[in-house]
Order: C-alpha cells, then sequence, then structure tokens
C-alpha cells in the first residue's frame, strides 16, 4: 500500500491533504494485485500447496464432465448403430382372432433373406417349448435339489453373427450339423455356469428330456436376444427331429447401413412370394429413452465427482488461507498501523485467495482436457469436450478463490492494530 504524506498547513497545505485522502481512498486494482502477489510469493511452498489443491478440483471437474460426454458419446454412437444395422421379422397376427398366425416362417428364410442386397447375416431362431429337463448327468438324482432347467433355442448357422456374438471354446453350430440333424449343443454362459462345464475340449455331454447332445462350444457377447446368454442352443433340423420344433420361430437380420427400408420393404415378399401380407418386419426395441436415461445418470454421477473435488479444494484454500491470517497477524497490524483501511486488507487476502483459484483453474483445465484426449486416443474413443469449459473452469477457479477466501478475508480486516502488533511479535 502506498503512503504519501504531505503538510497540512495553509492553503497549499489544504489542498496536498485533500490529494492524501483522495490517494489514500484511491486504492487501485493494480494496488492490490500487487500487494497480493508480493504477499504469495514470500511463502512459495503454501502457494504451490493451495494451486495443486484448486488444480486438482478444477481438472477433476473439467476431465469427469469431458469423460462424461465422451461416454455418452460412444453409448449413443453404439446405441445408434445397433438400431441402424438391426430387423426382425416375424409372423404377423391375426388382428380378428388374437393368437392366431397368418403365415409360417419358412425353414430356410435365413438362405432366402441373405440374397437380398444391403443384407450381412441372417439367422432364424426358435424357442423348444416341449424341453422338460436338462441336466448334464444321464439320470436324474431324486435326492438333489430342484433347480430351473436353461431353455432351449433352435437356431441357425447365421444367428450369432446376426445378434454380434461371439464363441468363446469350441465353435458355433454350422451347415454341417444342420444337414446331418447331428446332437450339437452350444451353451451360452449363463447356461454353461448352471450345468456346470467349463470346457469344450473334451466333448462334454448334456442330456435334453433324457437325450444325449454333445456341447461343442460356449457362445457369449450377443447384443440382441441376449436371453441366448442363460440358453442352450441347437441346430434348428436337430431340434424338429429330437425334440419336437414345429415352427422356425422368427427371423433376425443384420443389415447395412441404410439398408433398413429397402430390406424392410422386400423381406415380406421373399418369405411369401404369394403377397408376403402375413409377415411384419418388427423394429428394434426403442433405445432413445434408454439411452438418455444411461448418459443422464453418467453425466450426473461425473458431475457429482467433480463437485466434490472442487468443494474439496475450496475447502483446502480456506484452511490455509486462515492459518496465514493466524501467521501473518504482525504484517496485518503494522499495515493498519501505517494507515491501511480494514477494506484493504480485505481486498489484499481476497485477491491472494483469487490469484491462487485463477492459476489453479488454468493448470487444472489444461491437465484436464489433456487427461480426457489421452484417455480416448488410449481406448481409440472420439473425444468430445465443450471447448467453453476452459473458460468456465478458469472462472470456477476465480469463483473458488473468492468463496475460500471471504472468511479469512474478513477475520483478517476485523484486527486491531495494537492487538495484531502485540500478538504478531
Amino acid at each position: 500500500m502506498k503512503v504519501y504524506w504531505h503538510g497540512t498547513r495553509g492553503r497549499r497545505g489544504g489542498e496536498t491533504a485533500s490529494r492524501f485522502r483522495r490517494r489514500r481512498d484511491g486504492y487501485t486494482l493494480r494496488d492490490v494485485m500487487s500487494d497480493a502477489v508480493r504477499g504469495l510469493s514470500g511463502r512459495p511452498g503454501r502457494l504451490v500447496l493451495t494451486v495443486v489443491a484448486v488444480m486438482l478440483g478444477i481438472g477433476s471437474l473439467v476431465a469427469t464432465l469431458g469423460f462424461a460426454q465422451t461416454g455418452a458419446n460412444q453409448i449413443q454412437a453404439r446405441f445408434d448403430a445397433v438400431a441402424a444395422t438391426q430387423l426382425s421379422v416375424a409372423p404377423a397376427e391375426d388382428p380378428m382372432d388374437p393368437g392366431r398366425l397368418l403365415a409360417v416362417m419358412p425353414w430356410d428364410a435365413a438362405d432366402r433373406m441373405e440374397r437380398l442386397n444391403g443384407v450381412v447375416a441372417a439367422g432364424l431362431v426358435a424357442r423348444v417349448e416341449a424341453v422338460q429337463t436338462v441336466t448334464a448327468v444321464p439320470v436324474n438324482d431324486p435326492m438333489a435339489l430342484p433347480g430351473r432347467a436353461p431353455d432351449v433355442m433352435a437356431v441357425s448357422p447365421g444367428f450369432l453373427e446376426t445378434v454380434e456374438g461371439q464363441v468363446d471354446q469350441g465353435v458355433f453350430i454350422n451347415t454341417f450339423h444342420e444337414s446331418g440333424a447331428q446332437r450339437v449343443a452350444v451353451l451360452g454362459p449363463g447356461a454353461a455356469e448352471t450345468l456346470g462345464i467349463t470346457r469344450v475340449d473334451n466333448q462334454p455331454a448334456i442330456f435334453i428330456n433324457g437325450v444325449s447332445f454333445t456341447v461343442i462350444g460356449i457362445a457369449s457377447g450377443a447384443i440382441r436376444h441376449q436371453e441366448v446368454l442363460d440358453a442352450v442352443m441347437v441346430p434348428l433340423p436337430t431340434a424338429r427331429q429330437w425334440l419336437g420344433l414345429a415352427t422356425a420361430g422368427e427371423l433376425q437380420v443384420k443389415i447395412e447401413v441404410g439398408a433398413g427400408s429397402l430390406v424392410a420393404q422386400q423381406a415380406p415378399q421373399i418369405l411369401d412370394p404369394g403377397g408376403g401380407e402375413g409377415f411384419s418386419v418388427v423394429a428394434p426395441p426403442p433405445v432413445s429413452r434408454m439411452r438418455e436415461q444411461l448418459t443422464g445418470d453418467v453425466d450426473s454421477l461425473f458431475l457429482i465427482l467433480g463437485l466434490v473435488a472442487l468443494g474439496i479444494g475450496t475447502l483446502v484454500i480456506g484452511v490455509v488461507m486462515s492459518l496465514s491470517v493466524l501467521e501473518r497477524r504482525g504484517e496485518v497490524g503494522l499495515r493498519r498501523a501505517l494507515g491501511a483501511t480494514r477494506r484493504q486488507i480485505a481486498l489484499q487476502f481476497v485477491a491472494e485467495c483469487v490469484v491462487v483459484g485463477l492459476l489453479g483453474g488454468l493448470i487444472g483445465a489444461a491437465a484436464g482436457v489433456f487427461g480426457v484426449l489421452g484417455i480416448s486416443v488410449a481406448k481409440a474413443w472420439t473425444p468430445v469436450l465443450d471447448v467453453r469449459l476452459v473458460g468456465l473452469a478458469a472462472v470456477a477457479g476465480v469463483m473458488v478463490g473468492v468463496l475460500a477466501g471471504l472468511a479469512p478475508a474478513l477475520r483478517a480486516s476485523r484486527l486491531e492494530p495494537a492487538t495484531a502488533l502485540q500478538e504478531g511479535t
């Protein structure tokens, strides 16, 4: 703080006294920042500590918001990709007689559908209703605890590719297994756990209605028709011959992006050249609401975590500045004795917190942005980050500094010069 001493005698003295009062009252922003910088530079260790606290809070907030936006974009892209490349065809119900189907799905429906342009893969799936027991032992133990048997699904070779599944062990059902109606089965991970089968290299057997089936694979990862993850899958001809399957169920189709409307129009005709009115194209389950709810939950979670980190940074600044006031009581008393007002003392401490908050906000924003970019590159994601967050992070840092510095600044401004000098020596 600058203090000017002038005489007060006569007219000239009165003018200088008036000028002196104006200069004392004119404590400019430059004076405030100059005093704040000097106060902070005298304690570099404490400055680094408080800047790091704000940096962690702001950086966490920017990073979490960036990860939330990037994650939401990945979820949206994944949902959109599934919705744009999947459809299903099923026999239509008679509106006058609910439960009665207007057509029967052909057994070669998958082969017919794959002839259409824009179709990547097609597969039939049907639930086998006449299944009573599914066990891993040939004889039922009357002393064993009753448990729910896995469902049995009859599928065609292209079904797994259609639902974007994968084989973890062994192989999936193919045309060779279909041609001879072989008694083979592929287990979903849930069914494999229920039946206690963890390996297929030793060709384990399961028994469906007492008939043995050789387990040739364990599959997982199906995006659609996830019920197959807990089911036993067998070839369609096998289910017809050995398990009494009567109809082919529904047809799952994987298409190229943009081919949905064309395939949806041609599918009923290729399945029923006589008209196609007996089949309806079933759209994928609506994902927009689930996608919005999921991304909203992700955003809220990350925002809460960022605000918690920012609150911790604010608390650290407040504690450090309170300790600083206690340690600088002598300095405050001397400044008050030389003519500094309560307002000037308060402004200095608030300005110190603002400088700390601004530095921490800028460094934290940069760290958060680089963190989002680094993780996105490592995960091969498309980073999504609002550039306005950088400016908002700096503003947030200043606000954190102001909020954290108000209480210490008021405490410092209320110190009486004589008491502060006495306790500060």
